[in-house]
């Protein structure tokens, strides 16, 4: 168990557990909770028991975004000081995307603004059917900078644009049917399918895993010879490692 404040942190059977922890805001992101959630990503990054990492929030909602009473609490504030304050979101979408382990979001409630950023940085999103996303910033003069680079890679570039411009929220089903999102479930299941979802991620090598992942977003920049270059190098040094092996023998034996 932790001791942060607005962030819950355990691990269990190899599945860091993260939660957002103000459900009284609606999960609202403040620079304590964003610190506090990047700290404890670093300790399951470091942590060689954990396989798997699991964000979530606390209450009725996954985040309903910026808290913006620190918005006109700063409203003096200098431009040095904002841009500080966006690059702690901006290293927390870097962390989750460097992060060696899988993350899956599991959205129920609202995912907003930078909440839709933070749950849009996970590598799978689960939602409920009753889950909303969105990117309301602009109702307010405000600009969804930072987490547009990750939804111009999940949709269309028309889909993208009419989701930062309008404002409005989007249902799980038409994220899903977006691409935004990998499944949706109902209310009354969803904490048991996430459950099994998340422990058949653990079950699987994490070596592999790793592996897949640091691929997968390496040759995300690079050209199409680079990639398949690159996919070649870690293709031969999976074969060099202890969990292909077994496998590979568990297999033999097998047939």
């Amino acid at each position: 168990m932790s001791a942060y404040r607005k962030v819950s942190y355990r691990v269990e059977r190899g599945i860091a557990r993260i939660a957002l922890n103000r459900p009284e805001r609606r999960n609202a992101l403040d620079q304590e909770l964003l610190t506090e959630l990047r700290d404890a990503l670093r300790a399951a990054a470091s942590d060689e028991s954990v396989r798997v990492v699991l964000v979530a929030g606390e209450g009725k909602e996954f985040c309903s975004g910026m808290d913006l009473r620190t918005f006109a609490d700063d409203a003096s504030g200098s431009l040095t000081k904002f841009q500080a304050e966006a690059r702690n979101m901006a290293g927390l979408l870097l962390d989750m995307r460097r992060h060696p382990r899988p993350i899956v979001a599991a959205v129920q409630g609202r995912a907003l603004g930078g909440g839709c950023g933070i749950a849009t940085a996970a590598d799978i999103i689960l939602a409920t059917d009753s889950a909303q996303f969105g990117y309301p910033e602009i109702n307010i003069g405000f600009v969804p900078a930072i987490v547009m680079a990750l939804l111009r890679r999940l949709v269309s570039e028309k889909r993208a644009f009419e989701l930062i411009a309008s404002g409005d929220a989007i249902s799980a089903q038409t994220a899903l049917q977006y691409g935004m999102i990998n499944r949706v479930f109902s209310v009354d299941t969803f904490e048991h399918q996430v459950e099994e979802f998340v422990a058949g991620l653990a079950d699987k090598s994490t070596t592999a895993l790793t592996l897949a992942k640091e691929v997968f977003y390496r040759t995300d920049a690079m050209q199409f010879e680079a990639a398949i270059q690159a996919g070649a190098e870690v293709n031969g040094l999976a074969r060099t490692m202890d969990d292909f092996k077994r496998g590979i023998e568990k297999f033999v034996k097998k047939t």
